[in-house]
């Protein structure tokens, strides 16, 4: 995906030009190097013990915003989820990180990881409790990320999103094995008209296909695209992401 201010190179090399006699086509060598500068705002929620417990490794959360939170005004990604209530004044006992996705873009998976990896290098965190949660376009973001890098994750909870289940299907044996070990609780309102309810049962699906032993689906009977909020609210997400380790 393409970002503010990036900017791309690409080499071209060429191989042996010559028509194999069995294809009766040339064959050729394409090489990529791709280079760019991306720029991603974060907000980020440090416990309040985190400063006195010198030696305490945390665990940390990734929260993904929606379409709707994209852009470059931080307050923004406060309008929902974990950094919402952070802004009401709740605790919570880990790392809140909680990236802004540039205007007219979506998540992307290499940026995410290389902040992951950044935050990691600079604070204490237990990199055995990384937990992934998103709403909207980030249940999108949250799907693809676990499904492309699940060893990175003890859990996820994907609210109200989609994915593409080849990810899943087609996942080397290393990836498989991590997805079957992988904590899966997915949120999404019945009525929701939005994002399909289907949308969430194929990920589901595809990742029970894949052996993933601990997944579940909650849905909202009487709920719209709105299932975020009372899953947010709720403590016992929270306890149940608290419970895993990779």
């Amino acid at each position: 995906m393409a970002a503010a201010g990036a900017a791309a190179l690409f080499a071209l090399t060429l191989g042996a030009q010559e028509t194999d006699p069995e294809l009766m086509q040339q064959r050729h060598v394409f090489t990529s190097q791709v280079t760019r500068t991306v720029n991603l705002g974060y907000l980020l929620y440090l416990p309040k013990d985190y400063a006195s417990e010198a030696t305490k490794r945390w665990p940390l959360l990734l929260f993904l915003h929606g379409a709707g939170e994209r852009g470059h005004d931080l307050a923004k990604v406060a309008v929902h989820g974990p950094p919402k209530l952070v802004k009401q004044n709740r605790e919570f006992p880990f790392l809140i990180v909680s990236p802004q996705c540039p205007a007219g873009q979506r998540w992307d998976n290499t940026v995410l990881l290389a902040l992951l990896d950044d935050v990691i290098a600079r604070y204490k965190v237990d990199p055995k409790r990384i937990y992934l949660t998103g709403l909207s376009m980030g249940g999108y973001g949250t799907w693809s990320l676990g499904s492309t890098s699940p060893e990175r994750f003890a859990a996820i909870a994907p609210i109200c999103g989609g994915g593409e289940t080849i990810d899943v299907l087609l996942a080397n044996p290393d990836k498989v094995r991590a997805i079957q070990s992988l904590g899966v609780w997915a949120f999404h309102g019945a009525k929701d008209s939005v994002v399909p309810l289907a949308e969430s049962e194929r990920m589901i699906a595809a990742f029970q296909r894949a052996g993933c032993k601990e997944i579940e689906l909650t849905v909202y009977p009487e709920a719209d695209h709105d299932s975020w909020s009372e899953t947010y609210n709720q403590p016992k997400l929270y306890d149940w992401l608290l419970k895993h380790q990779r």
